[in-house]
């Protein structure tokens, strides 16, 4: 593989307050551009665009340093910090939202410092599409790999400019809700068909514990989980799972079919770690061997070895 491509992440940092089945969790520093840079540091150098308030601790940014993360892009704006807070059910299925303060972030517009604006490869999270366009202005090279994301607030009430943004882009990736409300079809492929024709060459449905599918110009890619024996917080697990996506993809010599779909092999074992413990302690914790490790366990639950596929032939 080359040298990896730094990844350009812009998103929110925020304090989440969790209540969980096993416990109650305050002040746990989350946001989906600390998931994705987290596990998007495993394999590369993030660039990181995001806004935090006076609250913020500075040994948090030191650490994300020591892990190789270039902060630089990060402000420091004068207030509180984007909280949220939100109830999961006892089988973590499903979630409500108890709080949402905006704060800092409710003033957030991007700013690349100068470096980043080469950058080649590029996440952008979950942000109101008119910022994730006006990161692709400030770029002065044409990236190989722009994923976004988005929700389901910006479909409804931000359609136009979300629009303009699949047209810039070259993978989406999107929860199997959002991809329903987005295309207006309920099925799965008939509603990634559609989403493909508004400019996206990919796109990646992400559907929690039942794994993620792939869908591109050579087909689908059905994608499983790693199953899990005990679940603790599934808070981020997507941007994580994104952030290992485009790490990984950082390191790639080529976008070739084989490629994202080891990928995508690679981002649900990463993003299995934070569903292990609350917030990103899972994450934080975890080295290249471990992450290793889980992937390799993933792929044998996938891939046949030779002989047995062999030998049940007909």
């Amino acid at each position: 593989m080359n040298a990896p491509d730094p990844a350009l992440i812009v998103g929110s940092m925020a304090f989440d307050d969790l209540e969980l089945p096993t416990s109650t969790a305050r002040d746990v520093v989350g946001g989906a551009a600390t998931y994705a840079a987290l596990s998007a540091s495993l394999f590369t150098r993030p660039r990181v665009v995001a806004v935090v308030g006076h609250d913020f601790p500075r040994e948090v940014l030191e650490d994300f340093e020591r892990r190789g993360m270039d902060t630089s892009g990060i402000e420091r704006a004068d207030g509180q910090t984007f909280r949220w807070a939100g109830r999961y059910s006892e089988h973590l299925d499903s979630r409500v939202t108890l709080d949402t303060q905006l704060n800092v972030f409710a003033d957030f517009r991007p700013r690349l410092p100068e470096r980043y604006r080469q950058s080649r490869a590029v996440l952008l999270a979950n942000i109101h599409p008119s910022l994730q366009l006006s990161v692709l202005d400030q770029l002065t090279v044409r990236p190989r790999l722009v994923v976004a994301d988005t929700m389901d607030f910006w479909i409804e009430r931000e359609r136009a400019t979300l629009e303009r943004v699949l047209g810039r882009i070259d993978t989406l990736v999107i929860n199997d809700e959002e991809l329903r409300l987005l295309a207006g079809e309920h099925s799965i492929r008939k509603a990634a068909r559609a989403v493909l024709r508004m400019g996206p060459s990919r796109l990646v449905c992400k559907r929690g514990e039942f794994g993620s599918l792939l869908f591109d110009e050579q087909g689908i890619f059905c994608a499983p989980p790693y199953p899990l024996e005990h679940a603790i917080d599934p808070t981020g697990a997507g941007d994580t799972f994104a952030g290992a996506l485009v790490g990984y993809l950082c390191r790639a010599d080529a976008l070739d079919g084989a490629t994202l779909r080891r990928a995508l092999l690679v981002a649900s074992a990463v993003a299995s770690f934070t569903v292990e413990d609350v917030g990103t302690r899972r994450l934080a914790a975890l080295d290249e061997p471990g992450m290793n490790a889980r992937v390799a366990e993933l792929e044998s639950m996938v891939l046949y070895p030779a002989t047995a596929v062999r030998s049940a032939t007909p």
